[in-house]
């Protein structure tokens, strides 16, 4: 055999960042020093969502996800010592990518670089916030301006930019089958091409430019075949797409790119140690097929289901990446699926069901009119509402969670308090004094000329970016870009799929549904009610929604009255809430780390308000320490990953509103 030249990996990144620009900046040139080949920056939910670390809906937030950028010399701080011009960054931001993007533009020309040698990618997709991810600001037609500028501006003047990462990612995460998955992200593809399209400010013969430079970021699960296929339908249908609605001729042009981020959601609290091969299953599935292979690939670390990881486990991670690409023989062949009879009906398959429905969306005007009607967001909590379902009645097996339980004592997680990385809480005040200092040394004068210009762009119909990039220079801060656009453009709340969302657990008699809603019955004759009201909140900047859905879904189906307002409210707004409605119990819900600082605001508020017979119960990634002290803070019940049975907690928070109403407990089981 001739032997072929071995093929060059793909780009090796972590998702890192936390706490200060100045720590990330440390742990970004540790990482590179470790052999990663590019950055991938996390930036925290108020740089996301577009406050500022001093707003009341920051607080508990600041530097916890990721790390906190409110301006220009926070960035200069986060790529200090890393040479812009040699470095592939991805950033993970969306509604307030175009400032990210204009503040990482200014640093590069800082430094000396040329601006059109960039390389990277902003994720820019903000059709899958509204969906499953929650960190939108803006309504969808400004949201699709914001993008369609950005896109043009990167194509003119930052050539090898990815300005868009259209994501299905976190479609997965909210419950998407692959032919959801694949759809709804090809029909977001659509509209923001013929957004730019229609923009007219970019010719038509240059319109195969843009073409080329839309990139995907894509979740792989662990079911490694029909993930393979699903890459394998993305890179068809794109390609179909290209030629046939936007005539493009150069295959080159039409090449479907991705980068992967593989499932951190489906990774388990339980036996966490199992997470290692799910990742590496995972892996594989974006990595073998030579065809259907991801241009970069990130990893989460086994222990995300527990906390922050620590750069140990990132360093785990990236050298799964390097033993398979620098020690297997994987990149010297062709593509080894090639040719298979099994592989090829699944990709087919894909690909039909998935055309129907992008057709589907198409009719209803598009994937921005998809998302208005609340039809995509429906189709998801239904979706993942039957996922659920299947995996608490066994169906779909979950080792170490609903099946092969037992396990000896794990040393990974021996002293969960040494096993992930805590972020200090006296970090917030620091980033907060910083951010009041810089403001206080600025020149006001051109900060503010700076913002009234990007009033008066949004206000007309011309590109943001050079306004945005004179706010970046002019020192101005994230949550002022981002409320000087609020105040033109408005703000939106996303539908939450809730309501339409149909019964997905059945209730026979003697089933688990059904002995819960005889419970929830009762106990709502015993207090005197029509029927038991739940309040489901989502305080601070958490937008990950899924589990707070289902939650709400299930207690509907049990027979609940359910208050869900959706996501991004303050503790204030909660207790207003749960007074108004007359609630007979509070759920929050919080993924993002800030549950120590705001359920303890929520307790203290409802004390205030002189009601404290009211349980409030809490679900998130919650370490045990801060879990105990959540229960002596007055908490009735913490839930965790490891709570997998949504109708046991519906029973458990009957069983919690009945002891507060010192109600005899029921025999009922549940």
């Amino acid at each position: 055999m001739t032997e072929r030249q071995k093929d060059r990996p793909w780009l090796m990144r972590t998702y890192a960042g936390h706490s200060t620009a100045e720590a990330s900046n440390e742990l970004y040139r540790r990482n590179l020093a470790k052999g990663q080949t590019g950055l991938s920056v996390a930036f925290d939910l108020p740089t996301q969502t577009g406050y500022d670390p001093d707003h009341v809906l920051a607080r508990g937030e600041v530097g916890r996800v990721g790390v906190p950028v409110s301006h220009l010399g926070d960035m200069r701080r986060l790529f200090q010592d890393i040479p812009l011009d040699q470095m592939n960054t991805s950033m993970t931001i969306n509604a307030t990518a175009m400032w990210l993007l204009a503040l990482y533009e200014v640093v590069a020309e800082e430094q000396g670089a040329d601006i059109s040698k960039l390389s990277g990618t902003t994720q820019n997709d903000i059709v899958k916030e509204y969906l499953s991810r929650g960190t939108h600001v803006f309504p969808p037609g400004p949201s699709l301006r914001l993008t369609t500028d950005m896109i043009t501006y990167t194509v003119a003047h930052i050539p090898k930019w990815n300005p868009i990462n259209i994501c299905s990612y976190h479609l997965q995460e909210a419950g998407a089958t692959p032919v959801q998955e694949i759809a709804y992200a090809m029909s977001t593809a659509i509209a923001v091409l013929d957004a730019v399209r229609d923009s007219g400010q970019v010719p038509p013969e240059k319109f195969g430019d843009v073409v080329a430079r839309i990139s995907f970021f894509v979740n792989a699960g662990v079911r490694f075949v029909e993930e393979m296929c699903k890459m394998r339908a993305f890179g068809r249908i794109w390609d179909k797409i290209t030629r046939e609605r936007y005539g493009i001729e150069n295959e080159k042009q039409r090449r479907f790119r991705y980068g992967v981020q593989v499932n951190s959601l489906g990774l388990t609290e339980a036996q966490p140690e199992n997470n290692v091969q799910r990742i590496v299953l995972e892996m594989l599935a974006v990595t073998l097929s030579k065809d259907a292979r991801a241009r970069a690939v990130q990893l989460p670390a086994w222990n995300e289901a527990l906390g922050l990881p620590r750069p140990w486990d990132q360093q785990w991670s990236l050298r799964i990446q390097q033993v398979l690409a620098h020690e297997s023989d994987l990149l010297e062949y062709e593509d080894i699926f090639a040719g298979s009879h099994v592989i090829e009906a699944k990709v087919e398959a894909l690909v039909t069901d998935c055309l129907a429905e992008i057709e589907r969306i198409q009719e209803m005007g598009g994937a921005m009119a998809a998302v208005e009607s609340g039809y995509l967001k429906s189709q998801l909590v239904s979706a993942h509402a039957e996922r659920r379902a299947r995996i608490e009645a066994g169906e779909e097996k979950i080792v170490g969670v609903n099946c092969f339980e037992g396990t000896e004592p794990n040393p990974l997680t021996a002293d969960l308090d040494t096993a992930i990385m805590t972020v200090d809480p006296a970090n917030e005040a620091r980033v907060v004094q910083a951010l009041h200092e810089w403001r206080d040394n600025r020149d006001e004068g051109r900060a503010q000329d700076a913002l009234s210009g990007l009033k008066k762009t949004a206000a007309g119909d011309g590109n943001l970016f050079a306004a945005t990039l004179e706010c970046a220079r002019a020192g101005v801060t994230t949550g002022e870009w981002a409320w000087a656009l609020r105040d033109v453009f408005g703000e939106f709340r996303a539908p939450t799929g809730v309501s339409s969302a149909p019964l997905a657990v059945a209730a026979e008699a003697g089933s688990l549904l059904a002995e819960v809603r005889e419970k929830v019955a009762k106990t709502a004759a015993e207090l005197g009610s029509g029927k038991l009201r739940l309040l489901v909140g989502k305080p601070g900047l958490d937008g990950h929604s899924n589990g707070a859905e289902q939650i709400a879904v299930r207690a509907r189906d049990a027979g609940f009255e359910v208050i869900y307002q959706g996501i991004r409210l303050t503790p204030e707004q909660i207790v207003s809430a749960a007074v108004a409605e007359d609630v007979h119990c509070v759920g929050l819900s919080i993924l993002s780390g800030s549950h120590a600082e705001l359920v303890p605001d929520v307790l203290a508020r409802l004390r205030r308000t002189g009601v404290d017979d009211m349980p409030v119960i809490v679900g998130g990634i919650i370490p045990s320490a801060d879990a105990t002290a959540l229960r002596e803070a007055g908490v009735a019940a913490v839930f965790t990953p490891k709570d997998f049975g949504i109708t046991e907690i519906i029973g458990r928070i009957v069983d919690e509103i009945r002891k507060a109403n010192q109600l005899d407990p029921l025999e009922v089981p549940a």
